[in-house]
């Protein structure tokens, strides 16, 4: 089955170039000029992958990562026209996967999207349940449970950064072993969306995020998990 990609730019000429390159990698295409637009084409398409532009007239693109985060597990990439800290926070904080400046390469552009649906699909395969302190982890299922059965609202990629601390717990994980499991041996790394997605994680499942119990930083290593 063809993957469907919904690009979500107000740019009628980046839309269309966009557009033409992931055609050329076989990839089926919907687009939106809007935030507003772009739910609407979600709800009737349901895409694989969607690509939202940063700065979008009416609802701006960190509104509409929250409004497609809400209901939907979907991969995000974010594209900004700058390599801003602030932008590139705020748009992971939003709820996007991953980033891409403009201009990019059509090429590099096409294998962040294989990374991310690739990983998709092999989470939809996992099926071992993994457990630390009071929660417990079901990879087949996307659920993270606390004890008293309520379950905690993970993004794809916050649960898939979550299984592979879980999966090796106290063993220290490198910011760089991270991106390569969490987002793909073909990704063009940026520590900082490990570093947003764990401080997610921590405001999700720390009883103190300043001071963390399960999800250690360890200085100049790496992050892991102490069940």
């Amino acid at each position: 089955m063809t993957d469907r990609i919904l690009i979500v730019e107000d740019d009628e000429r980046i839309r269309s170039s966009m557009r033409l390159s992931l055609e050329q990698e076989g990839y089926s295409i919907d687009e939106a000029a809007s935030g507003e637009e772009a739910l609407d084409l979600f709800d009737a398409e349901q895409p694989d992958l969607v690509l939202v532009d940063l700065m979008l007239p009416g609802m701006d693109g960190f509104e509409c990562c929250r409004a497609l985060r809400r209901h939907a597990a979907v991969p995000i990439i974010m594209v900004t026209a700058r390599n801003d800290t602030h932008d590139v926070v705020a748009g992971l904080e939003a709820g996007a996967d991953d980033y891409v400046t403009k201009p990019f390469v059509p090429k590099e552009l096409a294998a962040r999207i294989r990374a991310l649906l690739r990983r998709a699909r092999a989470d939809d395969q996992e099926s071992t349940a993994l457990n630390f302190g009071d929660f417990e982890l079901f990879p087949d299922e996307g659920v993270l449970r606390r004890g008293d059965g309520t379950e905690v609202h993970c993004t794809r990629t916050e649960f898939r950064l979550l299984c592979e601390l879980a999966s090796t717990p106290n063993k220290v994980l490198s910011r760089e072993l991270l991106l390569e499991k969490v987002w793909g041996y073909d990704y063009f790394g940026d520590s900082r969306l490990v570093d947003v997605h764990m401080r997610r994680l921590r405001t999700k499942i720390e009883p103190d995020p300043a001071m963390p119990r399960y999800l250690q930083t360890v200085r100049g290593m790496g992050y892991k998990l102490v069940p």
